[in-house]
């Protein structure tokens, strides 16, 4: 059962610090692997404008996502063995090459990696290849010498994908994505989020409290704020072992319209949790008018109604990564503190 006062606990194991401080160290490995960028821009000039774009490897979705409304050419987030037919010499296929381990010592049951396949079968095309990944992996030696490695350091999907980003931006396929700012702006939910910031004060531990034995439903609009969810939804999966689902609002209503009604006089003591559902909205001021019909039948059903915010400083105009960035760590350890609210964060080593 969720104990709050976990929450306020100074006397954290080693695991758990350990967690939280990868947590806080994630804006200055986006910062450092940004620096690591400095001086690309002449290197990938040869890349120009290519017909189309394939992303491969870890986020690939989220990049197609930030490049869709500003690319000049099509892109695509592949995840499967082979590389579409249509690939050819006039295309650039980028593949972040990093490893996500889901939970555990699970790594066996992680999605299986394509990319060092896919970054041979590009270079046999005669495909432009980007690669993010270290110098010595199997995916750089398979890539070839007219291929542009983006350097990187440790296991960080996200880092990665924001320095690609940034050097897609540079080539005029995206918008431009400054990796300090980025980076300064996960070091601002660090601080907000910090387990030695009391609970009044403290967004992440309050919606822990709200989350902690009910069934998150999380939404979001844009594609975006709906690419925070999906990764925030896998972050309270691993938090708690139990189900919480992201999908899109009509598929959200039929869930809120069959909860049962809230028992006032129940006793969690006694009788249990009644994990009941609760929404939380990804809010990135972009809007949309299904949100509003979402939050009123919620309210008609007594369904309680949560939202994380852009903090000070980051709004509906901010670069779209660095909004994305905001939304994913406030609810990284929103689910951060739900686990240790359960007394599991020992066992959580990724979210």
């Amino acid at each position: 059962m969720f104990d709050d006062s976990r929450l306020e606990s100074r006397d954290l194991s080693a695991g758990a610090e350990s967690l939280l401080r990868r947590l806080a160290g994630e804006g200055a490995r986006i910062r450092r692997v940004g620096a690591q960028i400095d001086g690309i821009g002449s290197a990938v000039e040869h890349i120009g404008t290519p017909r189309g774009v394939l992303v491969v490897g870890a986020e690939a979705r989220f990049i197609r996502a930030v490049l869709e409304p500003l690319c000049p050419v099509p892109i695509v987030a592949w995840s499967l063995p082979h590389l579409p037919a249509w690939v050819g010499p006039l295309d650039l296929v980028v593949d972040v090459d990093q490893q996500e381990v889901p939970w555990g010592e699970a790594a066996s049951l992680a999605e299986p990696s394509y990319t060092v396949g896919a970054v041979r079968e590009a270079a046999r095309r005669g495909a432009a290849i980007l690669v993010a990944t270290a110098e010595d992996s199997p995916a750089w030696r398979t890539a070839g010498g007219a291929s542009v490695r983006v350097p990187v350091c440790g296991d960080d999907p996200l880092a990665a994908a924001v320095a690609v980003l940034a050097v897609l931006g540079h080539l005029g396929l995206g918008p431009q994505t400054d990796p300090n700012q980025v980076g300064r702006a996960a070091d601002m939910i660090a601080e907000e989020s910090s387990p030695f910031r009391e609970m009044p004060f403290n967004r992440a531990k309050e919606l822990a409290c709200a989350m902690a034995d009910a069934t998150p439903l999380l939404w979001g609009g844009s594609v975006l704020a709906a690419r925070s969810a999906r990764r925030v939804a896998e972050a309270l999966r691993r938090a708690t072992g139990e189900p919480a689902l992201c999908a899109d609002a009509a598929e959200l209503l039929p869930v809120i319209c069959s909860s049962d009604p809230r028992d006032p006089f129940s006793d969690p003591e006694v009788d249990g949790p009644q994990q009941r559902p609760v929404l939380l909205v990804m809010d990135d001021h972009v809007p949309d008018p299904r949100r509003a019909g979402l939050e009123e039948v919620a309210q008609r059903f007594d369904v309680p109604v949560h939202a994380i915010d852009l903090p000070l400083g980051v709004d509906e105009d901010s670069d779209p990564v660095r909004t994305y960035v905001t939304l994913l760590m406030q609810g990284r350890y929103m689910a951060a503190y739900v686990a240790l609210g359960l007394g599991r964060l020992d066992d959580v080593v990724q979210l």
